[in-house]
């Protein structure tokens, strides 16, 4: 198969908002590619390389342009050989070896073809075929029941074995898909709310202190201890405390789902950025864990002993999670009602944590975001600031403004970016934006549009957060766009030190040195 086929289908599925439709498009593609490259097709839809990491950063893609090829011609086999070959370049000369490869692949590729490589390679690929989409288009492609692949994609951790089952050897061989010790298990996610609309007439909750940590998913089979990340990444190296936590507990088999995060003396939370110092770490990691010890809380349990819990309740979960390790469940009480929560989620917020999680009871542990099962509620602040420029957007916001560059007023009336958004835009924002920032352009460098600093936009914003990135030295963390703000000038944008401030009240200025 020419990845130019599985381009087309993705620019396809970027450019339309209608489900069915991605799911067609998507499933044909899944039918072409057969039992021979289906994985590949998978694969690369989802944005991830079958051999994982390569060692790939973006400077290695400065100015490489775009693909050179009039006419397509490569393969997927092509590429996946490729980047087995460019894995395994190594020693001296590496670098230039490597960009030499990467000069030569992008002779081959097409225009078309150089910009989809280039998110694909850096993790950045972002074309609609999410994994929930791709397990409709499977489902449809293989003729398995949608409920058998999202639940085995759920214990695989990822849709590619699945798919593969699912196409060779149909819906027995998708059914057999078990929780595994060991084997990472795709984790179940909250969505966001209010709180006087997460509660039922007739429902019961549990309420947990948000943490804003890491996600960890703790196996143990006997005195062997992993630990997964939230991308379920193997990081049981970097956090040997969570590894002794784990031994310690009276139990010979689990796996735990909770959180890691590091805490202040007092037990405040750290930000989420210095917690995060300590993930992927392989070298120096007893010295880092002196220096910045990690505290562990579960909130739920999958399996215990030999019983796996998935299908129970989560109030029968819980049971079975209080038995084996009280002392490191979150903060929690059970509720009815918002006014039964509402004086916990100011404790929650006055401790120096996100919020609250209202979990339904009654809910089954599954992969993604399930409705109204689990819910967060956290703070969130906004900030009036400048746009000094904008990205095209590619896929369905082809031919708009997209990509916000945002700015702070410095003291001398300059504007100093604190980091980039498209998040929270509508059609008609986009196409309103694109007019107005195109009538203020000033320049333009490849697919950015630099822009006079008239226009302004409120941004809800979840967290500051350091960044090397930015001049400030600091970047907004779950950026969108709430309204454009007609009504003011750039000269009432909020200033850099009040960003400055709003960090240092989140306790980051006390960060461990």
């Amino acid at each position: 198969m020419l990845l130019h086929q599985l381009v087309t289908v993705s620019e396809a599925v970027s450019a339309t908002r209608k489900r069915l439709e991605k799911r067609r498009v998507l499933a044909a593609l899944l039918r072409e590619a057969g039992r021979e490259q289906i994985a590949l097709v998978v694969s690369y839809l989802i944005g991830r390389l079958p051999q994982g990491r390569i060692g790939f950063g973006p400077a290695l893609l400065r100015d490489i342009g775009p693909g050179q090829a009039e006419r397509a011609s490569l393969t997927l086999v092509d590429l996946d050989a490729w980047v087995d070959e460019f894995a395994a370049v190594s020693g001296k000369g590496a670098k230039a070896t490597r960009r030499k490869k990467l000069e030569q692949l992008w002779v081959r590729a097409t225009e078309n073809e150089g910009r989809f490589l280039y998110a694909l390679l850096l993790g950045e690929l972002r074309q609609g075929a999410l994994e929930g989409l791709l397990i409709d288009a499977i489902a449809e492609a293989t003729d398995v029941a949608a409920a058998q692949v999202r639940r085995a994609t759920m214990l695989a951790g990822t849709p590619v074995p699945v798919a593969v089952a699912a196409s060779c050897e149909g819906a027995a061989a998708v059914a057999a898909f078990r929780l595994r010790l060991m084997q990472g298990v795709q984790p179940m996610l909250a969505q966001p709310g209010e709180l006087e609309s997460c509660f039922s007439g007739d429902g019961e909750y549990m309420l947990e202190y948000k943490l804003d940590g890491a996600r960890v998913q703790v196996h143990r089979r006997n005195e062997e201890v992993k630990i997964f990340s939230r991308q379920l990444h193997d990081v049981t190296r970097s956090l040997p405390e969570l590894v002794e936590m784990a031994q310690a507990l009276p139990a010979n088999e689990f796996i735990l789902d909770g959180e890691a995060i590091a805490l202040r003396e007092g037990g405040s939370p750290y930000p989420f950025q210095t917690t995060m110092r300590r993930f992927g770490r392989r070298s120096n990691v007893d010295e880092m864990r002196a220096q910045l010890p990690l505290s562990m809380f579960i909130f739920d349990c999958l399996h215990l002993d030999g019983e796996d819990l998935l299908d129970l309740p989560l109030f029968k979960r819980l049971e079975y999670l209080d038995d084996l390790a009280p002392a490191l469940r979150p903060p929690r009480r059970q509720a009815s009602s918002s006014d039964d929560a509402l004086a916990f989620l100011d404790a929650a917020f006055d401790a120096g944590h996100e919020g609250l999680m209202v979990k339904d009871l009654r809910s089954l542990y599954q992969a993604g975001s399930r409705g109204a099962d689990w819910r967060k509620i956290k703070q969130v602040h906004t900030l009036d600031l400048v746009v000094l420029a904008a990205e095209w957007g590619s896929g369905r916001r082809q031919g708009w403004l997209s990509n916000l560059h945002l700015g702070a007023r410095d003291a001398d009336d300059s504007f100093v970016m604190l980091g980039k958004t498209f998040k929270g835009l509508t059609d008609a924002m986009l196409s309103w934006q694109t007019e107005q920032l195109l009538a203020r352009e000033t320049a333009r460098d490849g697919h950015v549009v630099y822009v006079r600093p008239e226009l302004m936009v409120e941004i809800a914003v979840n967290e500051i957060q350091r960044s090397p990135h930015y001049p400030a030295g600091l970047a907004l963390r779950f950026a969108r766009v709430k309204a454009f703000r007609e009504d003011k000038t750039a000269e009432e944008a909020d200033t850099i030190t009040a960003v400055q401030e709003l960090f240092a009240k989140q306790g980051a200025v006390r960060e461990p040195d």
